[in-house]
């Protein structure tokens, strides 16, 4: 009897599926830096096909339009933080230790998409947060404000207004990153995204947010 092989058909899915994933992060990508650069009004779909290398018909196949991919552009990084911090299990650090890790890996984040912050000013500027806000940031937005609230009643924290210090300690993260293009004007003899310096940053970043929510003596 012949050997039994296996079906030629068998491997096919899986190598259809990587190959999807990776043609819509080549995408992503472009589309980022382009949406990044001009916004969701001035952006244009052929300079994106050309960073990405695909078709326009490619881009329309997995996104439907130029709105569905800014909408996928936004969103990517709102997952991407939330299964960061999801994988943190941050509920099992008391609060002021929770706050440092979270802090920490807000800025490593930022770090490794420096050119991000753009997108949020072009979103505010071209739409006030009309797509912003179907990115369901508020779900990151709870991870830290979680952590306020447990450091208030545990006594570790002062008595703050979660929201606003969220917004604060956010500010204090992303600013670095945000307005570098403008800031490395004001200290050109620095390197502000060496690593030397981004790690001086988050220690600094940290040691004044404790310094802002921390309990002191009544």
């Amino acid at each position: 009897m012949g050997r039994l092989t296996q079906p030629k058909f068998s491997t096919k899915k899986p190598r259809q599926v990587r190959d999807a994933e990776a043609t819509k992060k080549q995408i992503l990508d472009a589309a980022e830096a382009e949406f990044a650069r001009n916004g969701l009004s001035g952006a244009r779909t052929g300079a994106i096909a050309k960073g990405s290398g695909v078709t326009t018909a490619m881009i329309y196949y997995y996104f439907q339009s130029k709105e569905g991919l800014y909408e996928a552009v936004l969103q990517r990084p709102a997952v991407e933080m939330h299964e960061g911090f999801e994988q943190l299990n941050l509920d099992q650090f008391p609060p002021e230790e929770a706050l440092k890790v979270l802090v920490k890996e807000a800025i490593a984040y930022e770090a490794a998409h420096p050119h991000r912050g753009m997108l949020w000013f072009q979103e505010a500027n071209q739409n006030q947060g009309k797509y912003f806000k179907q990115a369901n940031w508020q779900e990151n937005f709870r991870y830290l404000i979680k952590i306020l609230e447990r450091g208030m009643a545990e006594g570790c924290f002062r008595q703050i207004d979660p929201f606003l210090t969220t917004l604060h300690i956010i500010g204090v993260c992303n600013m670095y990153f945000n307005a570098y293009e403008n800031i490395k004007h004001t200290r050109p003899d620095l390197q502000l995204l060496s690593s030397e310096m981004i790690e001086q940053h988050t220690q600094a970043a940290v040691n004044f947010i404790l310094a802002g929510v921390r309990r002191t003596g009544d």
